[in-house]
């Protein structure tokens, strides 16, 4: 199969103004312009923009179904403030039409898992928008280790009059843990503990962790206990990040920005500003752009990204925030995130440039496969 008469953004690097894309078996073959096109079947793009498929970095897609209510809200054990044997791929529910709507809009791929309720939440799972068995979707069952600070865990154990019921409640919780899993991989035969084992692949820089930190304070605790564990770490939210650009400019971490549409329903939001991902871009961090879906639907990332775009950010640093950047993030690149041979052929095309307001997909492909 070939997408031909395109403007090709490969996000590895070269663009084709006049160009295509093949692929076979659900991966790409070629990229290049019109005049090495090879013969095939082919879908003509007339002119437009051929991309990879975007990317959201941090979703709960699947996790808090659409139109169900509490019958549909499996993201959040707050049973108990430590969980990370938990694992989203056990909660997602791929028939929920938030992942039809988020494939119509060319998101391909999301990182989805547990909520913010607990200190430490349970497993990020990286799985394509279009399936019936989350089985076949998954591009990682395991892609991320949910940390959260500041308030969502405050006011969850808060009501409960139950620990941790402040910041240094949530930190400490996250530290035992962290150092019970330590003196449990130095056991020759522990007894056999289900959460010190799930915390090991974090341990070993195996399993990155999403540290949900949306204030400067959080977000220093986040970095403090990546530091004392040798952790590898993305910044979740990050709402203020811009205050503290410099601060984090030069240190190896990247920052899931958003999700910036919406109101400042709670504290910790009071700085939140569209301007945070271009700050924090230009300070030279990897920035991806997200919608916490169901904070933000699923399928309005591209305008998430546009929104940061009006906000000043370059319209190709946007939009590698929403492909390679989220991508690079997860640990999934090697699968998408750019047009490139080898790579999964999950690509979109639109009829415009993909963060203009007006833009629609003329055509998305998950595997090769056209919706």
């Amino acid at each position: 199969m070939i997408i031909k008469n395109g403007r090709i953004i490969t996000m590895a690097g070269p663009e084709y103004e006049n160009g295509f894309v093949a692929f076979e078996d659900g991966k790409i073959t070629a990229v290049g312009p019109m005049e090495a096109c090879p013969l095939g079947e082919a879908f003509d793009a007339g002119g437009g923009y051929v991309i990879p498929g975007l990317v959201d970095a941090h979703s709960h897609l699947g996790m808090w179904e659409d139109s169900l209510g509490a019958e549909g809200a499996d993201g959040n054990e707050d049973s108990d403030p430590i969980t990370p044997q938990l694992r989203a791929i056990d909660g997602i529910n791929p028939m929920d039409r938030g992942f039809a709507e988020a494939a119509e809009a060319g998101v391909t791929t999301v990182v989805t898992g547990p909520g913010s309720a607990n200190p430490i939440g349970g497993v990020f799972a990286a799985v394509q928008t279009k399936g019936r068995r989350i089985d076949d979707m998954a591009l990682k069952e395991a892609a991320a280790m949910k940390f959260a600070f500041g308030e969502n865990p405050k006011m969850v154990y808060g009501e409960k009059k139950q620990f941790p019921m402040t910041r240094m409640g949530s930190a400490a919780a996250i530290r035992e843990s962290l150092l019970k899993a330590q003196k449990y991989s130095e056991l020759e035969e522990p007894d056999f503990d289900f959460k010190s084992e799930s915390l090991l692949p974090c341990l070993s820089g195996e399993l990155p962790v999403k540290a949900h930190a949306h204030r400067a304070d959080d977000i220093f605790t986040a970095l403090r206990i990546a530091k004392e564990f040798g952790l590898k770490m993305t910044i979740e939210h990050c709402t203020e990040g811009h205050l503290i650009a410099d601060l984090l400019s030069g240190q190896d971490i990247g920052v899931c920005v958003g999700p910036s549409l919406g109101d400042r329903s709670k504290p910790e939001l009071k700085e939140l500003t569209y301007e945070t991902a271009k700050i924090l871009d230009e300070a030279g961090l990897t920035v991806a752009i997200i919608t916490d879906h169901p904070e933000i639907p699923e399928k309005h990332l591209p305008l998430c990204a546009a929104l940061a775009v009006k906000a000043g950010m370059d319209k190709m640093s946007a939009l590698r925030a929403v492909t390679l950047n989220p991508a690079r993030l997860c640990g999934i690149n090697d699968r998408v995130g750019s047009l490139e041979p080898g790579k999964d052929a999950d690509i979109a095309v639109f009829d415009k440039f993909p963060l203009d307001f007006e833009a629609k997909t003329k055509a998305v492909y998950i595997n090769g496969i056209r919706l």
